[in-house]
């Protein structure tokens, strides 16, 4: 196949978000849930005890109604016990397939919360799926951080960046730090291609102009998954590197054309069922992790819209 080269916006866009610092490589800690295949990973500045959390997981008994912290007591466990001091906590996007811990860990580590700019486009959806009412800030206002396309923080001593990735959610942000990208759910591994591009506000297109932003960066540069599926029943993996993904990976590799992986992306997503969690899922992430409003019983009630999803 013969490649297609991205648009000068995305060139633009890619080197807007600064140069990666290959000298520096944070360790980074992945914890698999294996009920919704979501990695949540700990990222350390090298130079000083201050990390990052990204993408961490609430437990959750849908049917039963019940919240449990088995996944995020283990990561505040390993916070505690090597002495870290968390800074951010970070969710890549809106997640539809599992509940966000943040908010849990963030009332026994600290640290703040943040999130792509792109969140208030999904709160103004999502408010109207769920009828949440004028109550309901649609603001972003529920996070600590907004992020911006090519806005730096730091870990420490560690410059970290944000790169606006959209298609797969408006929201979507790939987080730079040191030689480390997390990409959320814009790449999987390379056996696992792309994340569907048909939710509110996805696009197939706009997601393959994502994916060439990523692309775009050093080919050493390590990529971390947020979900892995094991396909064929390979053993359940998480890191890759850009040149592996453009070589290797079976929805972008070898170069094929957006004109190409459109038409996959589409013809594919017409076929995939509604992610289990979606419903909770939503709700929750989009007020960054919290449950919704307690009524005069204290009960919390999670909607489930008819015909709306």
């Amino acid at each position: 196949m013969t490649a297609e080269p991205a648009s000068p916006l995305v060139a633009a866009e890619a080197a807007a978000a600064g140069p990666v610092d290959l000298s520096l490589r944070p360790e980074v800690t992945a914890f698999f849930d294996p009920a919704t295949s979501t990695i949540s990973h700990v990222v350390k500045d090298p130079g000083s005890n201050a990390c990052a959390i990204v993408d961490p997981v609430l437990d959750i008994d849908y049917a039963a109604g019940r919240i449990r912290h088995d996944q995020a007591d283990a990561i505040i466990d390993f916070v505690t016990r090597n002495g870290l001091k968390l800074e951010w906590l970070i969710e890549t996007h809106v997640h539809a397939d599992h509940l966000s811990a943040a908010p849990y860990i963030q009332s026994r580590l600290g640290g703040r919360i943040g999130i792509g700019a792109g969140i208030r486009i999904v709160q103004d959806v999502f408010g109207r799926v769920f009828n949440e009412g004028t109550e309901f800030r649609r603001d972003g206002s529920q996070f600590d951080r907004l992020f911006e396309d090519g806005d730096s923080y730091a870990v420490g001593g560690m410059r970290c960046t944000a790169i606006h990735t959209p298609g797969h959610t408006p929201a979507c942000m790939t987080h730079v730090m040191g030689d480390a990208a997390f990409v959320g759910d814009t790449l999987f591994m390379p056996d696992g291609g792309s994340a569907r591009a048909d939710f509110p506000g996805g696009d197939a297109g706009t997601l393959y102009d994502s994916i060439q932003k990523v692309l775009a960066l050093p080919d050493a540069t390590r990529l971390f998954m947020c979900h892995d599926y094991g396909p064929g029943g390979r053993a359940i993996a998480w890191e890759t590197t850009v040149a592996e993904q453009k070589a290797l990976n079976i929805h972008v590799g070898q170069g094929r054309s957006r004109e190409a992986f459109v038409a996959f992306r589409r013809a594919r997503d017409a076929t995939l069922a509604m992610p289990a969690l979606i419903i909770p899922s939503l709700q929750v992430n989009m007020r960054a992790g919290r449950l919704p409003p307690a009524d005069a019983a204290g009960r919390r009630f999670l909607k489930v819209p008819v015909d709306a999803l």
